[in-house]
């Protein structure tokens, strides 16, 4: 089967987009799920989530950071070359249906993850509030889509060159306090996922996020992407990859997500 980039763009320092052909994935896929790439023989495996897609026309979109060995060579793919394996989609999709006002919070690249969850929360009829942010506004991605797919879009910047000053937590806590909500969605770096739980919980309205654990089989089988949820051990790729904010263990998460660092940066300093 033949994966093919049909389309590259560079959105932002390291971070960029790639349209896929993958028509089987294209139509099976929904909001919250993530596709497993491997880009040639000697490739790892790695997990992207799922941007958009479009079923008729048979393609996914994925977005990345390049933080690593793979996403750096993926970076330097360009349109007609092939991607070896892609499997998906992955992972439980977001229980999308009528909540009310629904307000959806994305940090850095998780912004591309919940573009299609904010998309599919207003279709089924609800109030959308998105918050997005980034650590400066070159870095900020996405924001006219995001703006389409929401009712309400609050744009954030660690240094304030773009839109509010501070961090996405401050903004969620805005608005929880203005308007309340009843279901708060989160995708981004743990630690900010972490914060914007505790945010949530002193307002008591149900928070869930999607686990960027590490991973490597995707189906349940490694055990490699466990966390620790409500006291249980729960598999991201087949139990989550969303996840009750509240119940996390995000200590034990953010150990395990720096368990690989020296070797992570042996692997960025081999040539590609």
């Amino acid at each position: 089967m033949s994966f093919t980039i049909l389309q590259k763009e560079n959105l932002a320092e390291r971070l960029y987009s790639v349209r896929v052909r993958a028509e089987g994935i294209a139509r099976r896929a929904r909001a919250g799920q993530f596709v497993i790439l491997r880009l040639d023989e000697q490739g790892e495996r790695f997990p992207l989530t799922l941007c958009d897609w479009d079923a008729g026309e048979g393609w996914i979109r994925l977005v990345f950071q390049v933080v690593g060995r793979s996403t750096a060579k993926l970076s330097r793919m360009e349109p007609g070359e092939e991607i070896l394996d892609l499997v998906g989609p992955l992972g439980r999709p977001t229980e999308i249906e009528r909540f009310g006002h629904v307000v959806c919070v994305g940090g850095g690249v998780g912004i591309a993850a919940i573009y299609p969850i904010c998309r599919e929360m207003r279709r089924a009829g609800n109030r959308v509030t998105g918050v997005i942010g980034a650590r400066t506004a070159g870095l900020l991605i996405l924001e006219e889509e995001m703006a389409e797919v929401t009712d309400r879009l609050l744009v954030t910047t660690d240094d304030g060159s773009r839109g509010l000053a501070g961090r996405v937590t401050w903004a969620l806590e805005q608005v929880l306090r203005e308007e309340g909500a009843d279901l708060v969605m989160a995708v981004g770096p743990a630690v900010m996922m972490k914060f914007a739980s505790a945010v949530t919980r002193e307002f008591n309205v149900p928070t869930r996020v999607s686990l960027n654990s590490i991973m490597l089989d995707g189906t349940g089988m490694c055990g490699t992407c466990r966390c620790e949820v409500d006291g249980k051990t729960r598999f991201a790729c087949v139990d989550g990859p969303e996840f009750d904010g509240h119940l996390v263990d995000w200590n034990l998460l953010l150990a395990r997500l720096d368990q690989y660092l020296e070797e992570e940066e042996v692997a960025r300093n081999l040539p590609l």
